[in-house]
């Protein structure tokens, strides 16, 4: 039997469902703030937000663009005996909605759904398309689109979503959401997900044949390193994923990914140039037709193009992020266009993130190679100032006199010194949410409001993408051991040497060694201090918290060999 000091210990550390989250957080939205929109200061966002403007735009060679039902778009293009859909919306309910419409201009089955890249808002409606047939269509994407969906859901998950929610105002009153810049907003978390795993993939190109329609897939690193674009050839139809939308692209986001190639996204850009598409339907913002796409085209590439010559140009005269960042401007010839207003990405954030991939993260200034730790520094800071009490003091006349990025810096250093931390957050909140309701940038504003609202003294996470069993069958159970392995607190296994061995009934064998306050996975099942047996689906559940962990052991669901208070001792070790 499990002993109840062993369940208590677990719950004590928040068991599996604080350990694992696969998509995190469980609790009551917090207080809302009083945020204003300003009308002339944000006259362009606002204006912006028309170009979600719920729609489906048809035109006569049987492509079909869904715009505004969700922060991407999706594309129906019609086949002789079915259809093909090329990006799958950011949920179950968003799916149903959008194809309601396409259904009603032909109501052939899907005989195949394209992923153009690995994004939620781009793969997480496609279960609702696939569950449509009884004859279930192809699922085409890049080699590497599994692996990066896995990724996200995966070790990053928590930050991840917690950054993602801020930078799409997940948790913020929709009257404080004007858009998200390339769409009007993200619904992941109002529906169930249903991600369905590829199974055709390719690494260059692909060109397949599907319902009479000729279709060219060409991987085009950009926004992602698997991003593809669609080129029907009859059509002379491009469908460019991400790669292009009606804003400044971001070259980096603020909600955190890998490395985004500029180079290569210039590259990419130009084999798009050469198809000389008369059609191109991006997977956010409306679609372009005629002689404009060349003109668009040509301006995004260069924009990109600027940004990246000159952040290398001034590197190597030396000069700091920092400095690159308040240097480069784009030049009117550049800037005038529609394309590269800054709605999403920033010339700014772009060059730090250009810099970094060329030169990682220390900027070459020797002060800042193994600077202070920050409560260090604010301790001397607050002595340089006449103590901690002119600090605060010094906070509050920032916030009186709405130098607010001043004032925000400020409370950094306060917080550090943990000087009344209630009061400095408050006036930190204020800092936040003033420099957020005038941000132009609606990822800047967004991220801004949602930190003011999280410093709301009720405030409590909710989560971003809600989870079901469908969703966990289409995840690899490796994805769950390499969670594991960087869940591990140290401070538990301090002097543990324990291997505890998996067996599937897939036939797959996991093992997990605890060993110098690390987890090594493996797949060598010997001098197993516990053997486990299972299925992977059920493994995948508990760890999760669809299903109860503290039950599927006890019951037999997970068997442990007779060990199931020394197995969830073991488990324990992975909670923070």
């Amino acid at each position: 039997m499990i002993q109840l000091n062993d369940v208590h210990m677990l719950m004590k550390k928040s068991c599996l469902l604080a350990m694992l989250c696969i998509l995190s957080a469980c609790s009551d939205p917090g207080d809302e703030l009083n945020s204003e929109i300003d009308p002339v200061i944000l006259e362009d966002l606002i204006q912006h937000t028309d170009e979600f403007e719920k729609e489906v735009y048809s035109f006569e060679n049987g492509l079909h663009l869904a715009v505004g039902y969700g922060i991407a778009n999706s594309i129906m293009i019609e086949g002789t005996d079915g259809n093909i859909i090329v990006d799958a919306s950011d949920s179950v309910a968003e799916a149903e909605e959008v194809y309601s419409h396409f259904r009603k201009i032909n109501s052939n089955p899907i005989k195949a759904i394209i992923y153009t890249h690995n994004h939620g808002d781009h793969t997480f409606g496609a279960a609702y398309y696939y569950n449509l047939e009884e004859e279930k269509p192809m699922v085409i994407a890049h080699e590497s689109t599994s692996e990066y969906v896995e990724r996200i859901m995966g070790i990053l998950n928590p930050i991840i979503s917690k950054r993602s929610s801020r930078m799409f105002g997940t948790e913020l009153p929709s009257s404080q959401v004007i858009n998200v810049g390339i769409g009007p907003y993200l619904g992941v978390s109002q529906s169930p997900i249903g991600y369905i795993k590829p199974n055709i993939t390719f690494s260059d190109e692909l060109k397949i044949n599907i319902s009479g329609i000729e279709i060219e897939l060409y991987h085009a690193p950009g926004e992602t390193n698997d991003q593809l674009f669609v080129w029907l050839p009859k059509h002379r139809a491009l469908m460019p994923g991400d790669n292009i939308y009606r804003t400044f692209p971001n070259l980096y986001t603020i909600r955190g990914t890998p490395h985004r190639d500029v180079k290569s996204w210039i590259e990419s850009l130009d084999r798009m140039r050469a198809m000389n598409p008369d059609y191109l339907l991006p997977s956010h913002t409306k679609a372009l037709t005629g002689e404009t796409i060349m003109e668009t085209l040509t301006i995004y590439r260069d924009a990109i193009q600027y940004v990246h010559d000159q952040t290398i140009r001034l590197m190597n005269k030396g000069h700091s992020a920092d400095e690159i960042s308040n240097m480069i401007q784009l030049p009117p010839e550049l800037s005038s266009s529609p394309f590269v207003r800054e709605f999403y990405g920033t010339v700014r954030w772009s060059v730090k993130s250009i810099f970094n991939g060329y030169l990682g993260w220390f900027d070459g200034n020797v002060s800042n190679l193994d600077p202070l730790p920050s409560e260090d520094y604010a301790k001397r800071l607050a002595a340089l100032s006449g103590g901690e009490k002119k600090l605060f003091e010094a906070l509050e006349k920032a916030i009186l006199d709405e130098d607010m990025q001043w004032g925000l810096q400020l409370s950094d250093s306060l917080l550090a010194l943990n000087y009344e931390t209630e009061a400095t957050n408050k006036l930190r909140q204020k800092a936040i949410q003033h420099i957020g309701d005038r941000a132009l940038n609606p990822n800047k504003r967004n991220y801004f409001l949602s930190s003011a609202n999280e410093l709301n003294p009720n405030y409590r996470a909710q989560p971003l993408l809600p989870q079901t069993s469908e969703l966990l069958s289409e995840i690899s159970i490796d994805m769950f051991f390499d969670i594991l392995s960087v869940r591990l607190n140290p401070e538990e296994t301090k002097g543990i040497l324990q291997r505890v061995c998996f067996e599937f009934d897939s036939g797959n064998i996991k093992t997990i060694t605890l060993r110098n306050r690390i987890a090594e996975i493996s797949s060598e099942s010997k001098n197993c201090d516990i053997r486990v047996k299972t299925s992977e689906q059920i493994f995948k559940e508990a760890l999760a918290g669809v299903r109860n962990p503290l039950i599927a052991v006890a019951s037999g669901d997970i068997d442990t060999g007779g060990q199931r208070t020394n197995f969830l001792a073991f488990l324990s070790k992975f909670a923070e």
